[in-house]
């Protein structure tokens, strides 16, 4: 779906903690999220598009016509004020009778230029070189590109979130009516993201959605009022879901994961959730003997938790993240590697009572790590970055934002690893130019983030140029970071996107 992007306007697509949300379309086309990605693609992918030279230079040059002229970016205002007239006949949208959409023939332009505006061969290719936000106002046109647009070849990785209000009409009598979800089962999504909403909201969505009961793959809750009750129901019901995400859910309780989870779910996502502690875990340990990745944001985890996982989980699960939970030791860590022993993903990130024994326990026990995040662990040092340089030949992604005793000898220590590709040390703030000089020799480095970083000068950041590979440099809030730099940078290192 990717393609170069120019312009400097923003459509209302703005990326924040990962998520990007699509406004709410008034024909049913609900909103979605991205999750896939950098910080700095998802960014790209809501820049405007730049559209393919595969229409006719007659047709390039017409304004009056219902697609994007090649000569300048895509305008989203333009689109919508050639969009469906009122009472259009969209999948999902209540109609009015005695409405039409635009037909080829009533289309300006001659004949030709008309035909060509709705050939399926030629928007097949064209409408991949949008963004999700331009999507949803593009299938609003015509029907022709409504039927173009709503395969699900054009909607693969993308999520509906749909919050509790959006779920309803309200009737002329004041009662409420669930939405028709047809739309969305036209363009065959398999997973949702449903926001505050209660156990009868999920038994109506099942009710309503076509694909809910096989079709479904991934469900997320967030900030919502199911219970145990709802739970069960929920992965009762929709056999389909292998992936499941709970978020600021505080009405069920452990009771509810042991008589709701099942066996077929590989993907765990349980965050916020105030009921959750370690008797959930052993829940999670004993029926998900397929697991392959959890994800937990659960302040009363001990490290008695991680003693729960079974040998199945020990040769299954790849992806372990532990976020936030305070109560995490280094003998938890213990328990953790000697039960996990084949992870490739892990994140101790808040996990505060770490310290280097605890990484070092990791290094020389968990040797597949690919991606680690020690962020905001205060209590790593230099000596920790000594032991992953050491042990984790194939890391590839290292965290370590606010980990505030790391200095430049920890970074001569990470400048030995080859493999590296993505190294975060945002708000680290003792890390200083001559530590800069260290990761110049990493020709590996395709992504590096200094944002926040108090003591770094101009001088030492123009270095980083010697970084020829590097694809993307993050200097947020990084005062040496001066426009003269970033205008260096453009000059030096054209192919590296620098985040100011």
């Amino acid at each position: 779906m990717s393609s170069p992007r120019n312009g400097d306007t923003k459509p209302p697509c703005l990326p924040r903690n990962g998520l990007v949300k699509i406004p709410t379309q008034p024909n049913g086309l609900g909103s979605a999220s991205i999750t896939k990605g950098t910080p700095a693609v998802k960014n790209r992918l809501c820049q405007p598009s730049s559209v393919p030279a595969i229409l006719s230079p007659a047709l390039a040059h017409r304004s009056d016509l219902p697609i994007p002229s090649l000569a300048s970016p895509l305008s989203l205002a333009t689109l919508a004020s050639v969009s469906s007239p009122p009472g259009a006949s969209l999948v999902g949208l209540n109609t009015s009778e005695g409405s039409e959409q635009p037909s080829p023939e009533r289309l300006p332009g001659s004949p030709s230029e008309r035909q060509l505006a709705v050939d399926e061969k030629i928007l097949n290719r064209l409408f991949w070189y949008f963004s999700a936000c331009e999507k949803c106002v593009l299938a609003q046109v015509c029907k022709a590109w409504r039927r173009v647009l709503y395969q699900p070849k054009f909607w693969v990785g993308l999520t509906p979130v749909l919050h509790t209000k959006e779920l309803y009409n309200v009737l002329p009598g004041g009662e409420k009516e669930f939405v028709s979800l047809q739309g969305f089962a036209v363009r065959g999504f398999d997973g949702f993201c449903l926001v505050g909403v209660s156990d009868l909201d999920i038994c109506e969505f099942i009710d309503n959605y076509p694909l809910s009961k096989k079709g479904v793959k991934s469900m997320s809750l967030k900030r919502s009022t199911i219970t145990d009750a709802g739970l069960e129901v929920m992965l009762e019901q929709m056999q389909g879901v292998v992936r499941l995400e709970l978020s600021g859910c505080n009405d069920f309780t452990e009771a509810g994961l042991w008589s709701s989870l099942n066996a077929r779910i590989t993907a765990l996502s349980v965050s916020d959730c105030i009921n959750v502690a370690d008797d959930a875990i052993a829940a999670i340990s004993q029926l998900l003997p397929n697991l392959t990745e959890l994800n937990l944001q659960a302040y009363h985890v001990t490290d008695t938790a991680l003693a729960y996982f079974t040998a199945k989980q020990g040769y299954t699960t790849h992806t372990l993240r532990l976020n936030s939970c305070w109560e995490i030791t280094n003998h938890g860590v213990v328990n953790m590697v000697h039960s996990l022993p084949n992870l490739s993903v892990l994140s101790l990130s808040g996990c505060s009572k770490v310290t280097d024994d605890g990484v070092e326990l990791v290094a020389e026990n968990l040797r597949k790590l690919r991606s680690l995040d020690l962020s905001w662990c205060p209590r790593i040092t230099d000596m920790a970055l000594e032991y992953i340089a050491c042990d984790l030949h194939k890391l590839e992604e290292l965290v370590l934002d606010r980990c505030v005793r790391i200095t430049d000898t920890g970074l001569s220590y990470l400048s030995t690893m080859s493999s590296l590709r993505s190294l975060y040390l945002r708000w680290c703030c003792q890390v200083q130019d001559f530590g800069l000089k260290h990761l110049l020799s990493m020709g590996s480095l395709r992504l590096l983030s200094l944002a926040g970083c108090p003591l770094l000068t101009t001088t030492g950041l123009s270095g980083l140029v010697q970084l020829q590979d590097l694809e993307e440099l993050e200097l947020t809030n990084c005062p040496g970071a001066t426009p003269e730099l970033f205008k260096y940078f453009s000059q030096h290192l054209p192919c590296c996107m620098v985040i100011e």
